[in-house]
């Protein structure tokens, strides 16, 4: 059966490639906005979770960019017996350069030590560490514009994560200079073993200003990790739908020209339900070339984002195994769904009406 379905697409070389090529730019822009915002995703949680056991912010807020948290707390959390470390940290954005919006973090000095030193010193008051990527593209590399303020590059750091290689470190001093806040969150380490529920208890005594929560629990929570990935949702399904279309479409035409065919097979005694597994089939086989075709474009397209001086490292695929199955499963349906209704319409017809040459 595999053999004639084979027989069958190279027998329609210019419909079996546009039928390819919808499945394959559907499942490939279904795995780059999928991958994407996984990415995003990925990057800001392994940025909170490098850090922190804990995290406090300012209660209701929608974002970490609008949280403004009391860095005073920080005396008191650190007097606590299950305390191994606490930071705080201000996060910003601001244009530097000809860039037009960079992060911009401002650290205590105890949260020096997570960015690796490529070259320099970490920075002292109004100093700054520029992460590598953003390093490569500055014209200026002694110094550095960050809102109204001039800062003296003092080192370049690199990391893992893209969203830090490709921003900017300061003092959290000169950072609550420039945003007007004391802190953005509060990061809290503590001690193995620890009971994690009775330390956020105590923590959110100490005021009824903020909201404490373990590092897990935030980033399940984080409004705008939902928003991410509720809008790659969205636009994933627009994506699928389109592929269905375009292949119902040309599926139609397709088994329009072999009527012929089909009513020959109903005439000589084959079943509807044999004529109309053979069209799924060779569907099913576009469907698996397709998704292997389009998860290694996706990956080489990744692979370019990652290492491209135009997005700094901002923008960073992450393809897991539960997406590519996901995906197979979605390029299976796509090539099924779009094969089986007109085959369906195909098989019912009237064998001599076929044979006739009459529109099915």
């Amino acid at each position: 059966m595999i053999t004639i379905a084979l027989k069958a697409l190279n027998a329609n070389k210019l419909k079996t490639i546009l039928i390819f090529a919808s499945l394959l730019f559907s499942i490939t822009s279904i795995f780059l906005i999928s991958s994407i915002s996984n990415g995003v995703i990925s990057m800001y949680s392994n940025l909170l979770k490098n850090d922190g056991d804990i995290i406090v912010t300012q209660a209701k807020i929608s974002d970490t960019f609008f949280s403004n948290v009391d860095i005073k707390l920080l005396e008191k959390i650190n007097k606590f017996d299950t305390t191994t470390k606490s930071s705080a940290i201000i996060v910003g954005a601001s244009p530097v350069e000809e860039l037009p919006i960079v992060a911009i973090y401002g650290v205590t000095s105890n949260r020096f030590s997570n960015y690796k030193i490529a070259q320099g010193n970490y920075p002292k008051t109004e100093e700054a560490l520029i992460g590598n990527s953003i390093y490569q593209s500055l014209e200026n590399k002694n110094t550095i514009q960050i809102a109204n303020k001039k800062f003296k590059i003092s080192g370049v750091f690199k990391s893992d994560i893209g969203f830090e290689n490709g921003g900017v470190v300061i003092n959290i001093n000169d950072a609550s200079e420039i945003f007007n806040k004391s802190a953005s969150m509060i990061l809290v380490n503590t001690n193995y073993n620890t009971n994690i529920k009775k330390v956020i208890s105590d923590i959110q005594k100490l005021s009824d200003k903020i909201e404490v929560k373990s590092t897990q629990n935030f980033v399940d929570s984080y409004n705008q990790f939902k928003i991410i990935q509720t809008s790659s949702n969205l636009i994933g399904f627009i994506s699928f739908f389109l592929g269905l279309l375009g292949i119902v479409s040309i599926m139609s035409i397709t088994i329009n020209q072999r009527k012929s065919e089909f009513g020959i097979k109903r005439a000589i005694g084959i079943s509807t339900q044999s004529i109309v597994f053979q069209i799924v089939l060779e569907s099913s086989i576009l469907g698996v070339l397709s998704f292997i075709f389009s998860f290694f474009i996706s990956n080489l397209i990744l692979i370019l984002i990652k290492n491209s001086e135009l997005f700094h490292g901002y923008v960073n695929g992450e393809i897991s195994i539960k997406l590519a199955f996901y995906l197979f499963i979605c390029s299976i349906t796509m090539s099924i769904l779009g094969a089986i209704i007109p085959a369906l319409n195909a098989s019912k017809t009237d064998p001599i009406i076929l044979m006739q040459g009459d529109k099915i």
